[in-house]
């Protein structure tokens, strides 16, 4: 009897050591865990804080570059021109309705390089809806006012698309059929005829969405100058790397040069 009570307290030895041993091990590993986890943390943070500064830094030289820091922090930085046969106008972001992108046709700021050729302006989703409601209408038409000559003696010519055929018997606007067409990554179920401008002639578009914001994208035959830049830059510390990436636009034309045809270089 006394050889089974011996036996029974060593079995709750063993428990009690395997119970407290795996209790042991569990707040070690959170322990870990949390560690690593606040580690991750502030490198990511301090990858970001760098990736930040890299973008400072290019946005103020317009030029790529790298840099490390004292807290075993780097970034390095790509600044590439945005420009091409085909891009999305406002990054892909929706332009809002009666606000305006402008399409640069000449070099800024000194309108020099002035382009000639064909340009089309895609925009809009297939699931876009014409209503005569405000708030259900998601169904832009678009005005196109594109800017030519020199900037001394400016020649301002207006087109205007609108694929909404209850609209148009009223507005006039030039009927557009609904397609599905791939630009620069973004699918649109609408394009503009063909614009075409003079050899040496175009200076700037500027394009704005009309009774519902919409996303834009622009095909062009080739040699259109600079849009701006894009940033892209990366931010590392330890193992960790952040990405940030800037558009820069150049300044926006005041929509008073295109309503009143007056243009000041």
């Amino acid at each position: 009897m006394k050889e089974y009570q011996r036996g029974q307290i060593l079995l709750i030895v063993v428990l009690i050591m395997v119970t407290a041993l795996t209790v042991g091990l569990s707040v070690a590993a959170r322990s870990v865990t949390n560690t690593r986890t606040a580690e991750d943390s502030a490198s990511s943070e301090k990858a970001f804080s760098a990736a930040e500064a890299g973008v400072e830094q290019s946005l103020t030289s317009n030029n790529t570059s790298n840099d490390s820091f004292s807290n075993n922090s780097s970034y390095k930085t790509t600044v590439v021109n945005l420009s091409g046969t085909e891009f999305q106008l406002s990054s892909g972001s929706p332009v809002l309705k009666d606000d305006s992108t402008d399409l640069w046709l000449s070099n800024y700021p000194g309108y020099t390089n002035q382009w000639g050729g064909n340009f089309t302006i895609y925009w809009g989703k297939t699931s876009d809806n014409c209503t005569q409601s405000e708030t259900t209408n998601t169904m832009a038409a678009l005005e196109v006012m594109v800017l030519t000559g020199t900037p001394a003696n400016p020649h301002l010519t207006r087109y205007l698309f609108d694929p909404c055929a209850n609209r148009q018997a009223k507005n006039n606007f030039t009927n557009i059929a609904p397609g599905a067409y791939t630009v620069a990554g973004g699918t649109y179920a609408y394009k503009s005829s063909t614009i075409t401008v003079a050899a040496g002639s175009g200076l700037v578009v500027s394009i704005t969405p009309l009774y519902a914001p919409t996303i834009m994208a622009v095909q062009d035959s080739g040699g259109i100058p600079s849009q701006g830049t894009v940033i892209q830059s990366t931010g590392s510390s330890g193992g960790t790397q952040r990405e940030i990436q800037t558009y820069r636009y150049y300044p926006k034309i005041p929509a008073e040069v295109f309503q009143y045809s007056l243009f000041v270089p």
